[in-house]
């Protein structure tokens, strides 16, 4: 009795009609949108040279108090500039001379080396070429890279999303009409995200006597989506 009645509901089930369905078809689809940059980040500091760790400090410090100070005099506020790297090191100098047994002497501390560096954001990227020259006057010996971005843009992501989904849509479209089926309920959807910007390059800074602003030139950014989307493929259009 219990195998019977075990098989009735499959019984019944067999007597349903159930939707045509052809499987699924998972497609990506690409959305890029592009803007310019609105605001700029430069990461720029103070290397200094001594006899002593001590006084190669020193220096270092009264030249970096004096970039900070010329930052925040340009527009730039507190919470824009961080100190993102500090280092002390010995200047090592080597010989070829070689001790009684043959072997190369070790080299020598002569003097010290002390670098600081910080990471600014520039929020005017019309004060950018200033703000570079002026830093480059008060003592900055190195500007190690200028990257642009845009500070919010969340609103770009969402147009990419759209363009995005709307050429995964077409693409799918297309193969489930040239297979005789036709789009059903969606599956699944997946995104990764894509940001393109200008690479930055090291740049030794150098200002000549006029103090002229230096030139820059922000271009554009692209914001990219990928997205994945995976379509159930309904028969009834055959």
């Amino acid at each position: 009795m219990r195998r019977l009645a075990a098989l009735v509901p499959f019984a019944l089930l067999a007597g349903l009609t159930l939707p045509a369905y052809a499987g699924t078809i998972s497609i990506e689809g690409r959305g890029e949108v592009t803007a310019a940059p609105d605001m700029a980040t430069i990461n720029s500091g103070v290397t200094t040279q001594g006899a002593t760790a001590r006084e190669a400090l020193d220096a270092n410090t009264a030249a970096m108090a004096e970039l900070i100070a010329e930052l925040k005099a340009a527009g730039i506020e507190a919470r824009d500039i961080q100190t993102s790297g500090f280092s002390v090191n010995p200047n090592y100098v080597y010989t070829d001379e070689r001790d009684a047994n043959g072997y190369t002497l070790p080299p020598k501390i002569n003097g010290y080396q002390v670098s600081n560096t910080v990471t600014v954001a520039v929020r005017k990227l019309d004060t950018l070429g200033s703000i570079l020259d002026k830093s480059v006057t008060v003592g900055a010996n190195t500007i190690n890279g200028v990257s642009f971005s845009v500070a919010d843009p969340a609103e770009l992501y969402n147009n990419a999303r759209k363009a995005a989904f709307a050429d995964a849509r077409a693409k799918a479209e297309l193969y489930a009409v040239t297979a005789g089926g036709s789009l059903d309920e969606i599956v699944s959807i997946s995104e990764t995200q894509g940001y393109n910007s200008p690479q930055p390059v090291a740049m030794y800074a150098r200002a000549d006597a006029a103090g002229s602003p230096v030139p820059v030139e922000a271009g554009e950014l692209s914001f990219a989506i990928n997205v994945s989307v995976q379509w159930e493929l309904d028969e009834a259009a055959k």
